[in-house]
């Protein structure tokens, strides 16, 4: 992936800290150009929301604030959580909005695509920045959906922290996993958010148990829920023992009233609050030495005398540490606990200089997803020369080279392709155009040219990226573009070693052109999905040298279409024994030998093709659980285990994509849509021999 980035080398600054204000293509600001921003033109910022009397701030500090007053934040979570609409309420409450939108109203700030309005989901990350009680914070709506995953890996290596939305009905979903574990591979704290408190089969233990075994993390139970569901009406400050309650005839959530927790008035929440307070002091003791210090030396007779400031200063360190995560709880939808999380975000998630970055100041360049900024001219080229290495050397990791490429973003392998042809002729090159501009904003999205056909084949995550796709390209450039038949984007692999060995001679002018290579393909256990390049020791390094570009090519591009569906090959290794070049032969002749006999030796192996699984959730109501477990056993799922939760069961298995299009319809049929599904995909597994055969009769025309 990284040796297709484009490196840029600039004169430059050192700086310790981010300020996307004033340092123009830093961290944040380099990221985001391509996210979509909604600054209202013309806000005032003479005083800050949220701050107490008339404390009027300099011009400076309001469009500069330092540092340590700023938070570089994302929202995170599985699809229908919460993300979107909790964004809209922190927008209401930090004053950038002065209305409340809705999902299903489609107003909302965040979600401006008419697609998203449409279908009430994100589909781009939207960035936003306001501020809250004196803090500068820029916040980053990401998607939900497992097509849409790129676009949260893009935003998660540019943030200093994040919330993690949960439905408290549902815990630990299949994409919360998927969105956790990226997070986790970028280091980047978090705190979490039991939404949805309101909702019928709401249970803060059940949500709080589940990240603890599915997450395997560490919860800090800072908030307990008064009352769940129906009954939900505030939430209790642990760390401080006060109770917060939302006025129920207040329409925005704006009126709420905090009150400490007494004896005579709260005695079973007291001690409740009492109980996990002492269990929170003591998991931060285990996490934090110096806090434990503390707690051992001055408060170890009565914890309730261990100010609150003390108690956050030592959680803020431990959720910076990442051996733990704060948990919070409320309704976004109802107003109720969102101030407080904005609150928990400014006190609990760091700031730039709080996380070990170094920044370059820049006079604006224009970047895409995979760029790598460097310093100067030479660390340039040594980049590029571990760009060019990239492929073949992944196990030879050089420490000084490694340190000048950001880790890029992990682009998946797309699982459907289409063809996809404009109205007439004339209209190819807009179609181009249109393809390419939409490549650039979202990586996942690949576009090839069928060497057969010469149709243009669009490549995506899923049906519905390939249906947004389609759409905005009518709607966003104007072209009414028709999609052939979705297919699923198989691939090839062999099962045993073979040799060839093939002679190229060619006279074209007055030279010759005379090659001999002998080469063996064999399969290989470790996924691969280019193929593992060696060289026998009797081939000669200085005919190597002189040649092995043009090797590599020959045989990167037979990889590319196998001999049993035109599909990629993977897990195999190619070894060359034997290599004889006249002088004078050209690379391409050299090319085109290696190929023709990588070709040969294709054909005779035993081959197999790989088809996509993909891992599946389908949460359903015990009622409709025999039709479902019926209709995927049709499919080919194999159930791994069905799960309670709460009044749902989770029936958690796995299913090969080409049985599994259209699933969504189907589902709601059968369940009168009750149930939902989560997909994600597992990896590539062999076709058994009978659906093997099906399939290639099927793509010869035979059935």
């Amino acid at each position: 992936m990284l040796s297709s980035s484009r490196i840029f080398a600039v004169n430059h600054k050192k700086i310790s800290s981010l300020n996307i204000n004033n340092v123009c293509c830093s961290k944040i600001r380099a990221s985001l150009k391509r996210l979509k921003p909604h600054v209202p033109l013309g806000r005032n910022y003479s005083s800050l929301p949220g701050l107490i009397g008339n404390d009027i701030k300099s011009l400076r500090s309001v469009l500069s604030p330092p540092a340590a007053k700023i938070r570089n934040i994302g929202i995170m979570a599985h699809i229908d959580a919460g993300k979107t609409t909790t964004t809209e309420r922190i927008l209401y409450y930090s004053g950038y909005t002065r209305s409340l939108g809705d999902v299903d109203d489609g107003d909302t700030v965040t979600d401006f695509m008419a697609q998203e309005r449409e279908r009430g989901i994100t589909i781009q990350s939207a960035a936003v920045t306001f501020d809250w009680k004196g803090y500068r914070l820029n916040l980053i709506d990401t998607p939900g959906h497992v097509d849409f995953t790129v676009e949260v890996e893009r935003c998660l290596r540019v943030l200093d922290g994040a919330v993690a939305v949960f439905d408290a009905s549902a815990g630990v979903e299949a994409q919360t996993l998927t969105v956790w574990r990226q997070a986790d591979k970028h280091k980047i704290p978090r705190i979490c958010f039991l939404n949805k408190m309101d909702k019928t089969g709401a249970s803060f233990n059940y949500a709080v148990e589940s990240i603890r075994e599915k997450l395997n993390a560490k919860p800090l139970v800072l908030q307990l829920p008064i009352g769940e569901a129906k009954t939900f009406k505030g939430v209790v400050d642990v760390v401080s023992k006060e109770k917060l309650l939302w006025n129920a005839n207040s329409d925005d959530g704006k009126d709420f009233e905090r009150k400490p927790l007494l004896e005579m008035s709260d005695p079973e929440l007291l001690k409740k609050t009492t109980e996990a307070r002492n269990a929170l002091i003591e998991q931060v003791a285990d996490l934090d030495d110096e806090f434990a210090d503390l707690v051992l030396g001055e408060f170890s007779e009565n914890f309730d005398l261990l100010p609150p400031e003390k108690l956050q200063t030592a959680i803020h360190r431990v959720t910076l540490a990442q051996t733990a995560v704060p948990v919070l709880c409320g309704s976004a939808l109802r107003n109720k606990g969102v101030q407080p999380l904005l609150d928990a975000i400014t006190m609990y998630l760091p700031s730039p200089e709080e996380r070990d970055y170094e920044f370059l100041h820049l006079v604006c360049l224009q970047t895409a997803t995979g760029d790598t900024i460097v310093s100067s001219k030479s660390s340039a080229l040594a980049a590029a020369r571990r760009a060019e290495r990239e492929g073949e050397k992944k196990h030879r990791r050089n420490s000084e080279a490694e340190r000048l490429l950001l880790a890029g973003v992990e682009i998946p392998e797309p699982v459907f392709f289409c063809t996809i042809e404009p109205p007439s002729m004339a209209k190819q090159p807009d179609l181009d155009h249109a393809l390419k501009c939409l490549h650039r904003e979202d990586p996942s999205l690949k576009v090839r040219l069928d060497p057969d056909t010469g149709q243009t084949v669009l490549c995506g995550m899923g049906e519905l990226h390939i249906e947004i796709i389609h759409d905005r390209i009518k709607r966003e450039y104007g072209l009414e573009t028709y999609l052939g038949p979705l297919q699923v984007a198989y691939r090839e692999t062999i099962l045993n070693s073979v040799r060839a060995t093939d002679t190229l001679d060619r006279t074209l002018g007055d030279k010759r052109h005379l090659v001999t290579v002998e080469l063996e393909a064999k399969p290989i256990e470790t996924a691969s999905v280019r193929p593992v390049i060696e060289y026998a020791d009797s081939v000669s390094e200085d005919l190597l040298k002189a040649s092995q570009e043009a090797i590599e090519n020959g045989i990167h591009s037979v990889c590319l279409q196998g001999p049993l569906l035109g599909s990629p090959i993977q897990d195999v290794a190619i070894t060359l024994h034997s290599l004889m070049i006249h002088p004078g032969t050209s690379t391409t002749m050299i090319s085109a030998c290696v190929s023709r006999c990588l070709q040969k030796a294709l054909k005779k192996a035993d081959k197999q093709v790989l088809e996509p699984l993909m891992g599946l959730e389908v949460t359903v109501t015990k009622d409709y659980l025999s039709p479902v477990l019926a209709d995927l056993a049709q499919r080919r799922g194999n159930i791994q285990e069905i799960q309670t939760r709460q009044n749902n069961k989770v029936v958690i298995g796995f299913v090969p994509l080409a049985e599994i299009m259209g699933y969504s319809t189907v589902l709601r049929t059968l369940t009168s849509g009750s149930a939902t599904f989560a997909l994600e995909l597992a990896n590539y597994q062999a076709m058994n021999p009978q659906d093997q055969s099906t399939l290639l009769s099927q793509r010869r025309g035979f059935t």
